[in-house]
Order: structure tokens, then C-alpha cells, then sequence
């Protein structure tokens, strides 16, 4: 096991790449625990956590609201859940951000920790402390900066997954190796195989190499209001992907990472053929790369985007493989960049 540390505002988060459910409790405080879950995990590994009541919640991106996140804190409140408590989210990114977002709302704060179970929530979405719901249909449009105790991320949970949550993961991972660190990029490309086909060697080294550099990147920025953007890269297209056509995240986010890598040729002087090197590595782990959707629809989403502040967006690029920048975007100018491409 490698364990790693991510200094917030909110206290130390404990990233456990290697452990085990069954050694939760080891983590666990002596005080009321909750369980929030959802029905699938619940189903596969519910006799791991069975001594704690659990709250369980349905799957996909409908049930990330604050309607569900109401009906949890009804729970809380049944269960006599009070400030001397402790919360697990065990289960995908879905999971992790309600859980996240109510145990630090309910009663002001109340100390939490996650079980990662899906590669996307190992690499990305249980690490770092950004913990957020969807709200009239823009993705975590409602949400909190608060770190979690621990994250155990068992690399033993990702046997059980659909192809296409293996996928999601992977591009994120992707992401990672094309933002800030060509060795993992290369190692992508060389264990393709190895990583469908759930090689644990391999994705031991994706997981923990995903966590080395987002805790990095969070240590140097929390909150993010610098580096810690570069964590964005795809997601400005991909969200407005995702929202427009229904697409599972890593997906979006993959055609998102193909439409920056093209503007990155323009705006940041990426090397023509390593844009090309990150399409055809995503392709090859059978991530789209094409739009798909009008520039006009996809110009009307973004102006709902976080990321945007007043007239222009915070874009990321890359100047190269393993080299990301933030630049400030006028909307109407990406709004003609899109039409082009």
C-alpha cells in the first residue's frame, strides 16, 4: 500500500492506493457511522460494510441533486447522526460527491471518508476534495471544498466493472499523462492491452500515478484559483458533451481533450503531430473524438460553465505532452474556433 497526503483547509486527507475494504473499519472512528452508497455497490459488496447502517441511492447522474441530497439528510436525521459522527461514501464518483457534499453541509461539517470502487473515482473524483451535485441541468453547477479523512482505493473493486466505467476512468488517466507527465503517457501507450483487460500491475501503476499528480496539484492550489485548472483540461467542451448528449463522463471528456489538443495546436504551439498522438491514444482505448454536436449548441452550454468569468472562460491547454497552460478565453473567439473545427 502507498498512502499519500493532501493538506486542505479543512484538515489532512490520507489517499490509501493498495488498501482493502475489509480493512474500513481499521480507518473508522468509535462513534455512529453511515454508509452512503448506491443499490449496485450495495448488491456486490454490501456483507463488507454490513455493520453500518447504509444509505443507498439510485445510479447516474439523475440522482445528483439536491433532492437527493435531501432525502439523505432525512436519513441523517432518523439515524440520530449529530457532529461526533462519521460518514463513508463507498462507491463511484456519483457517490463520493453527494457524500462529500452532505457530510460537509449537514450540521455545518461532519467528518467523512470514501471507498473508491470505480478507476475513475480512484484516479480523479474521490481525490482532492472537490465535492459538488448538478443543478438545472449544468454538471456540478452546486457544490464544496472539503477534504476527506481517507480514500481508500482498492484496486481488488475494479474487477466488477462495466467496460464503459473502465473507460471513463482511463480517460481520465489519460488526462493526467497529457497535462503533466509524458512518462505515464507513453506507459498508456505501451500497456493498452494491459489496461482493458484490468491488468492489476498496471493498474496499480495508473492509479497510482493519477495521485501523485492530482495530490500535487492540490497541495500547491486547493481551492483552485491557479494550477489546480489544469485539472479542467477536456472538461470545458466535455461538460457541455455531457449535458447536450447524455454521454458517460470520461467519454465527454475524452472528446473534450481531443478539441483542445486541436485548439492547442493554434493557441499554445502543441507540436501538430502530438496532438495527433493524444487522438490516436484515445482512440485506441476506444474513447471517441469527434464532436458530434452543433458549435452553436455546444457555444450555449459553456456560457453556463464554472469556469467562466464575465466574457471569457478559463481554458487549458497544452504547449506539449505533459505541459498544460491556462489561458483566459474570450467566449465569442472560441465561439468562432469551434465553428472552424
Amino acid at each position: 500500500m502507498k498512502v499519500f497526503e493532501i493538506q486542505g483547509h479543512s484538515g489532512t486527507s490520507r489517499i490509501l492506493v493498495g488498501e482493502v475494504l475489509a480493512n474500513l473499519p481499521q480507518y473508522l472512528p468509535a462513534t455512529k457511522v453511515v454508509v452512503i452508497t448506491d443499490d449496485t455497490v450495495k448488491d456486490l459488496y454490501g456483507t463488507a460494510f454490513s455493520q453500518y447502517p447504509a444509505i443507498s441511492i439510485g445510479q447516474g447522474e439523475q440522482y445528483k441533486t439536491l433532492d437527493t441530497l435531501a432525502q439523505i439528510y432525512a436519513e441523517l436525521i432518523r439515524l440520530g447522526v449529530d457532529r461526533s459522527s462519521f460518514i463513508v461514501g463507498i462507491g463511484g464518483g456519483i457517490v463520493c460527491d453527494i457524500t462529500g457534499f452532505a457530510a460537509a453541509t449537514f450540521m455545518r461539517g461532519i467528518p467523512y471518508g470514501f471507498v473508491a470502487t470505480t478507476l475513475l473515482a480512484q484516479v480523479d473524483a474521490s481525490v482532492g476534495g472537490k465535492n459538488g451535485v448538478n443543478f438545472g441541468g449544468y454538471k456540478n453547477m452546486v457544490g464544496v471544498f472539503s477534504q476527506p479523512r481517507f480514500v481508500i482505493c482498492d484496486p481488488h473493486l475494479l474487477v466488477s466493472l462495466p467496460e464503459a466505467e473502465v473507460l471513463c476512468g482511463l480517460a481520465e488517466v489519460i488526462k493526467h499523462g497529457a497535462i503533466a507527465d509524458k512518462a505515464l503517457f507513453a506507459y498508456l501507450q505501451n500497456k493498452i492491452q494491459g489496461a482493458l483487460s484490468l491488468d492489476p500491475v498496471v493498474l496499480e501503476h495508473l492509479v497510482h500515478q493519477s495521485v501523485v499528480i492530482k495530490a500535487g496539484v492540490v497541495n500547491a492550489d486547493e481551492t483552485e484559483q491557479g494550477r489546480r485548472r489544469i485539472l479542467n483540461f477536456g472538461h470545458t467542451i466535455g461538460h457541455a458533451v455531457e449535458k447536450l448528449s447524455g454521454m458517460p463522463h470520461g467519454q465527454a471528456v475524452s472528446i473534450g481533450m481531443q478539441v483542445a489538443a486541436r485548439l492547442s495546436t493554434t493557441l499554445a504551439g502543441l507540436p501538430l503531430d502530438q496532438a495527433e498522438a493524444l487522438g490516436q491514444l484515445l482512440r485506441s482505448y476506444g474513447l471517441p473524438t469527434e464532436l458530434g454536436l452543433s458549435p452553436e449548441k455546444v457555444s450555449d452550454a459553456l456560457r453556463k460553465d464554472k469556469k467562466k468569468s464575465g466574457r471569457q472562460i478559463h481554458y487549458v491547454l497544452i504547449e506539449e505532452i505533459g505541459k498544460a497552460t491556462v489561458i483566459d478565453l474570450d467566449l465569442v473567439e472560441l465561439d468562432r474556433l469551434l465553428a472552424a473545427l
